[in-house]
């Protein structure tokens, strides 16, 4: 068995990432991978196929009801639900094959089975026969990212009661559809299966969706969800699922406790969030420490409690995003070949992709009451965005958060229509320090909806134009 520079454990955005710049920075690299395929939860059961889905059920959505305004007459659009599900595949299925060709490319070795730490400069890898070879390698990464959250007491059989790879995946529209999470996978897949015909109910926990988004945005996103047919139940609890009809019944209760009430469902998804994976890697035999939430407990430089044994992504802290983990994954490979890697944690957007989107960078308004910063807010809606208004696509709005002393933008939050291709100046402007007045006087194109962009960063200096 050949010895390596490095070996990472999982082929997911954080892994594949961190292997081909470790190769670019001359270093011998092999991937361990458990599954058939490369490219792990994201490409294969996360965000790859549920965009697939968003993008086809939008679509069938917007023939079904908005075409005919715009003077383009069809018949009622029918669904096809297996060529769907076959049009997501195709994306699966080529995604995956440019992460082998890129592996290919960098020349980077990989190996198929299970992954074990066995300690400094050793893996185990455990093939499909059974049969275990050890591979040697100065640097280690674990890039195993993260499981499916369980509710307790409640068994996904991904048929009737399903995770998000089960929702992916179903073989007819559910009537009924409860999601319990009001977290941004709910929110996608319950919007997929609602366009197609569901009716959705989201059961959460806390008295708000989207934990940890701007609140603000977030109410007016929640009255946009209902408006399109979401059924809300917030602060309450699922308390168990009865299966044994041929109807679902779930038991739902307030979360301070109290009487439970009984909803019915063809489908269940469980979308509470998501657990790190660090199953069957030998962790606690290796001396690996994990930290109180079970996760891979690192420094600064990624690196872990066994010396030459780092760690990145959904295993690690930090927010559960594919592009977080490719960060570190550069910024990993970077360290391990001798140069410096770094991840600026406070400028990384997250995104829900429902229709309209909603996307943040930086700040919420909550963080900086708590944080007691000084801030002013700018503000600029849609509806008097030129772009949307001719587009009829004027729900919500966009909101900029500046230091009140320096002006330097701190957050930026959207709710509309393509919110999560517009983050990305504003993480571009945060990168640089840049400040409102920055993004105020840059010339943006007419008409786009970028444009509202520039207006709440005027609005912040209270000089918005168009309003």
């Amino acid at each position: 068995m050949p010895s390596y520079d490095l070996v990472i454990i999982g082929t997911g955005p954080g892994g594949y990432v961190c292997a081909i710049r470790a190769a670019q920075l001359g270093l011998k690299v092999a991937v361990v991978e458990k599954n058939a395929t490369l490219g792990g939860t994201c490409l294969n059961v996360g965000c790859m196929p549920s965009k697939a889905l968003l993008h086809a059920s939008e679509l069938f959505e917007e023939a079904g009801h908005s075409f005919a305004k715009m003077g383009i007459g069809v018949p009622a659009p029918k669904l096809d639900l297996p060529t769907m599900m076959n049009f997501k595949q195709q994306g699966i299925d080529g995604n995956v094959k440019g992460v082998e060709y890129l592996m290919k490319k960098n020349k980077i070795d990989v190996i198929v089975g299970r992954g074990k730490v066995l300690g400094t400069g050793k893996v185990e890898v455990t093939g499909n026969d059974g049969k275990a070879q050890t591979v040697e390698t100065k640097s280690i990464v674990i890039a195993t990212g993260s499981d499916v959250a369980k509710l307790k007491g409640i068994e996904i059989d991904e048929k009737r009661i399903v995770s998000s790879t089960g929702a992916l995946s179903l073989d007819k529209v559910p009537g009924k559809l409860i999601v319990v999470g009001a977290g941004v996978i709910g929110l996608e897949l319950g919007s997929v299966w609602r366009r197609l015909g569901a009716e959705v109910t989201v059961v959460e926990f806390l008295d708000r969706i989207l934990p940890g988004m701007d609140a603000e945005i977030v109410k007016q996103f929640q009255r946009i969800l209902e408006k399109q047919g979401f059924a809300f139940k917030l602060g309450a609890k699922v308390t168990g699922v009865d299966s044994s009809g041929k109807q679902l019944k779930v038991s739902v209760e307030a979360a301070a406790g109290g009487s439970p009430e009984t909803l019915e469902a063809d489908v269940v998804l469980v979308a509470i969030g998501r657990v790190p994976f660090t199953e069957g890697l030998g962790l606690k035999e290796a001396g690996v420490a994990l930290d109180e939430r079970g996760r891979v407990a690192i420094d600064d430089h990624f690196a872990t409690s066994v010396q030459g044994v780092y760690a990145i992504g959904d295993v690690v802290k930090g927010p559960m995003l594919a592009h977080k983990a490719e960060d570190e994954g550069v910024a990993v490979a970077e360290i391990i070949a001798g140069k410096a890697g770094h991840v600026n944690y406070d400028v990384i957007p997250g995104v829900v992709y429902t229709t309209p989107e909603v996307s943040s960078v930086g700040k919420t308004e909550e963080d900086l009451k708590q944080a007691g910063v000084a801030y002013t807010v700018g503000k600029f809606p849609f509806t008097a965005n030129g772009r949307s208004k001719v587009n009829q696509t004027t729900d919500g709005l966009v909101k900029i958060l500046a230091d009140a002393k320096t002006d330097r933008v701190l957050g930026v939050h959207i709710v509309g229509r393509e919110a999560g291709e517009m983050i990305h100046e504003a993480a571009v402007l945060m990168e640089f320090g840049g400040s409102a007045e920055d993004l105020a006087r840059t010339c943006h194109a007419h008409p786009t909806r970028s444009e509202a962009v520039k207006e709440a960063a005027l609005a912040v200096g209270k000089r918005a134009i168009h309003m």
